[in-house]
């Protein structure tokens, strides 16, 4: 069985007037089943351009992008799409949730755009929400929801496809510690339940520490930390 995630050998290179700029050199990562990987990186040393190609949302000058196995990386655009609804999860440091739709509505609406009925989809999201502690708060829209309870949302949000890779940018940025500490091992334990292949972004050391390895991007490739 291939691997969730394969970036081989990536480059990026952004043009402007200045110049050229070499974000990515060269990066090499696997992401395996089940297995939830920090990634350690100041702003500025490309780790959105690694999150966007890793999640099809920017393409690689060069390399390989191997989702499950296939290259994804340089398909055409309908078939990124697909590949991005069907397989990769996304959590970002800012919910961007609809304001308008209810936090059952905002979990079942990516379901549905896939295809699922819209009984089946809601089913599967109040239960996505119920193990994150939302039973309650099914009808709430976001606005009536506290920072943690809306990253949450976003969290099961991001599951409710049953991804098989899940990329997360500083998902816990936005909040207070101890909401963090919360949100983190909610995420974490369900990722481990479910058995995505995880990346996260995070600044913070005492969390990517219990993660299961870390990496960092040095001069535009990647490393392991420990």
């Amino acid at each position: 069985m291939s691997d969730p995630l394969v970036l081989r050998d990536v480059h990026r290179t952004y043009s402007s007037e200045a110049g050229d700029l070499a974000v990515l050199r060269g990066i090499n990562l696997t992401l395996r089943a089940g297995e939830i990987v920090a990634l350690v990186a100041p702003s500025g040393v490309g780790k959105s351009t690694l999150l966007h190609i890793a999640g099809l949302l920017d393409r690689p000058d060069r390399g390989a992008v191997l989702v499950e196995g296939r290259d994804a990386g340089n398909l055409p655009d309908n078939a990124r799409t697909a590949v991005r609804r069907d397989t990769i999860g996304f959590v970002y440091q800012f919910h961007h949730l609809l304001a308008e739709f209810t936090a059952l509505e905002n979990v079942a609406l990516p379901q549905m755009i896939a295809g699922r009925g819209r009984r089946d989809a809601e089913r599967r999201a109040a239960e996505l929400l119920g193990a994150f502690g939302l039973g309650s708060r099914l009808r709430h829209l976001p606005g009536k929801l506290s920072g943690g309870e809306q990253q949450r949302v976003a969290i099961a949000r991001a599951l409710a496809n049953k991804p098989k890779v899940l990329l997360a940018d500083e998902p816990t940025g936005n909040l207070d510690v101890a909401t963090a500490e919360t949100v983190f091992a909610e995420l974490t334990t369900r990722v481990r339940e479910v058995g995505v292949a995880a990346l996260i972004a995070t600044h913070n050391p005492d969390l990517a520490a219990r993660m299961d390895r870390t990496v960092r991007i040095l001069d535009g490739k990647i490393v392991e930390v420990g």
